[in-house]
């Protein structure tokens, strides 16, 4: 309750005192037709950070300084567009910062080298799929609620307040966020989601509050749309770090399904995938294995159908 409560208001209050410095101005590549400030993520973050503190939980000192590193660089480009290598050098400085002082002595510099890899993946692919009114913070409120529901389910009540207070900032962001949109989160509020995706995922797979499989699988309908689409641009020789309209959440849109709908579908099938793993995880490793199998199939054959319904009437135009 407290971090929706600081959340909804702070991020009224960002919306009513709106600058131009914060308004994101649609473009060639945008889906929004109207400039929409873009400052929504440091009221999200401005209730977890007080809310953690409230509550005193027991957040690593690295994940600290991960996300205040990331909302620092994110929020300086939101305002002034800092060069590509310079937020991709502070994210892999806030990857590798965690995962060398979590990872390392138990693990070696094998699983400390893809732990920064994934995390600084999962921080731009969340910044990627931040492109619809009320997907990503719908998302973070679902995804964040699966690892919050774990970890009491688990008895971890410190690890669990830490995910639902940021389900519940999520949440208060998303009313102002929902189609159409009165605000974005920004990538202030994207990157900082997406590297805590990555790092509580971490946690709780080390906690044993979980297989390494399911954070994966919680925030698969992110991972499959962003992963799949970066490997078909670079496939094309593409540059993967300009923005694009290529998502298959973007492509769904602008087919006339609209911001809402897909919303909505995004929120039906990560509720749908994450259950599946709420159910899967007191199940045969072997069950678990199959529903990620699974999953991956049904990924597969909803893209493949919307790569030829894309041909198909392409050719036809």
């Amino acid at each position: 309750m407290l971090a929706f409560v600081i959340a909804f208001f702070s991020i009224l209050w960002l919306i009513k005192h709106k600058t131009s410095w914060g308004l994101d101005h649609p473009n060639s590549r945008s889906l929004h037709s109207v400039p929409v400030p873009r400052t929504g993520g440091l009221g999200l973050f401005l209730a977890v950070i007080i809310t953690w503190l409230f509550f005193w939980v027991m957040v690593p000192m690295t994940v600290w300084v991960g996300i205040s590193l990331l909302i620092i660089v994110s929020f300086a480009d939101d305002v002034e567009h800092l060069p590509v290598w310079c937020r991709l050098l502070v994210q892999i400085v806030a990857a590798a910062v965690f995962s060398t002082d979590l990872l390392l002595q138990a693990y070696g510099w094998m699983s400390v080298l893809c732990a920064t890899a994934a995390i600084v993946w999962v921080s731009n692919l969340y910044n990627f799929m931040d492109g619809s009114d009320g997907l990503a913070g719908g998302m973070a409120v679902i995804g964040f609620g699966y690892y919050g529901l774990f970890a009491y389910l688990a008895e971890n009540y410190d690890f669990a307040v830490i995910n639902f207070s940021i389900a519940a900032a999520a949440l208060a962001f998303l009313i102002h966020n929902f189609y159409p949109a009165r605000i974005f989160m920004g990538d202030v509020g994207a990157i900082p989601l997406g590297f805590l995706a990555a790092v509580l995922g971490i946690l709780g797979w080390m906690n044993n509050l979980w297989s390494v499989w399911l954070p994966l699988l919680v925030f698969s309908p992110f991972i499959a749309d962003s992963t799949v689409t970066l490997i078909k641009r670079l496939i094309r020789g593409k540059r993967i770090w300009l923005a694009h309209r290529e998502h298959y959440y973007q492509r769904i849109i602008q087919s006339g399904f609209g911001h809402r709908n897909t919303a909505l579908s995004g929120y039906a099938l990560m509720l749908i995938v994450g259950g599946s793993a709420v159910w899967a995880c007191r199940q045969d490793v072997t069950v678990q294995y199959g529903v990620v199998a699974i999953w991956g199939s049904i990924y597969l054959i909803l893209m493949l159908i919307s790569d030829w319904h894309q041909k198909y009437y392409s050719d036809r135009g």
